[in-house]
Order: structure tokens, then sequence, then C-alpha cells
């Protein structure tokens, strides 16, 4: 299969790879596996999480500022 020149690892990267069940049913366990794994993030990763961060906190004051001016959508 032609994959247009890019190599892929087809490789899954999850910040944590507990199951959403293990949350509940082993706790200590899937939380404390969290900050190794949010280390192990490449760089592009980083500004990918950090960009949708900071998009929806602009979009918050956005709206906000809307309804403060008015704004009404119905």
């Amino acid at each position: 299969m032609d994959d247009g020149g890019f190599v892929s690892d087809h490789r899954r990267m999850d910040v944590n790879s507990a199951t959403f069940t293990q949350y509940f049913t082993n706790p200590i366990q899937s939380f404390s596996a969290i900050p190794a794994e949010f280390a192990a993030l490449r760089i592009a990763d980083i500004v990918i999480l950090a960009s949708g961060f900071i998009g929806a906190l602009i979009a918050g004051v956005a709206i906000r500022m809307l309804r403060v001016r008015g704004y009404q959508m119905f």
C-alpha cells in the first residue's frame, strides 16, 4: 500500500494506557501512571494539547464578551 512517502509506525499513543473501568477498580495504580505518561509525550503532542487548551480558553472569553454586550443566540 502506498503511504505517500510518509513513514508511519502505526502506534497508538495514549496519554494513559489504563482503561476507563480501571480508574474505578484500581484507581491508585491508574492515576499514579499519568505523570510518567505525560513525561513521555513528544513536543508535537504537547503543542497540539496546549493549542486545544488555549483555543478553549479563548472561545470561553469570546462567548463571555458577546453575552456581556447583549448577544443572544435564541
